[in-house]
């Protein structure tokens, strides 16, 4: 299997124009492409990704992704210029990528679910041979810690990451949780292109996989 450069984004809220998007093979955005949440928003970002050089295109909703889960088909059916993921997976040569929208209650966004049960039953779904595991929220203990001092990010996911050990673990969220980490075998990802106060300043990771 050829190795593939992967570049990830996510939280652009609409600015994704501003980043300088490095080349690579397969380009991750990991929830929160939209600041309001509104269909026009996913028709701009749909344009813009489209004239993007990267051979693969995988995409998630976030918290701020309204429409994905008011009129999901509706909404789904815009992205024409690249594969969107919500609790579903594609192949690309050998690598096997899932993608999930969910996260623990949080500003009453899209796609909440309360702690516990449901979102456990959320992450059973992720397959045990994924190779890039894609979430909007991060796992417990991994770019989660906000700017007030609390931990966003969500235990059962950590436990269900920890079992399967993707080679990696991609997501966002946190916007002041920015970074990468390696644990256990698995790189964790936070790309957050946006900061605190919501300003796209964070350049996409790249790795190769």
């Amino acid at each position: 299997m050829a190795i593939k450069t992967i570049v990830i984004i996510s939280d652009t809220h609409g600015m994704h124009d501003k980043l300088a998007i490095p080349e690579g093979d397969i380009l991750i955005h990991a929830g929160d492409m939209c600041n309001a949440g509104k269909l026009r928003e996913v028709v701009e970002f749909n344009d813009w990704i489209g004239d993007l050089p990267h051979e693969h295109k995988i995409v998630i909703a976030g918290n701020h992704d309204w429409c994905f889960e008011r009129q999901p088909n509706k909404t789904q059916a815009i992205l024409t210029n690249c594969t969107y993921l919500q609790d579903s997976s594609v192949e690309i040569d050998g690598l096997k990528f899932f993608g999930s929208p969910w996260q623990p209650e949080f500003c009453n966004g899209a796609f909440n679910i309360r702690r516990g049960h449901d979102l456990r039953i959320k992450w059973s779904t992720i397959p045990d041979d994924v190779d890039v595991l894609i979430t909007h929220c991060p796992p417990f203990g991994f770019g989660d810690g906000t700017f007030y001092g609390e931990s966003a990010g969500c235990v059962d996911l950590a436990k269900r990451v920890k079992e399967i050990r993707p080679r990696l673990h991609a997501f966002g969220h946190i916007h002041e949780g920015y970074g990468r980490w390696d644990k256990g075998g698995t790189t964790y990802v936070n790309g957050s292109s946006c900061n605190f106060n919501y300003q796209p300043v964070n350049p996409p990771l790249v790795f190769q996989i």
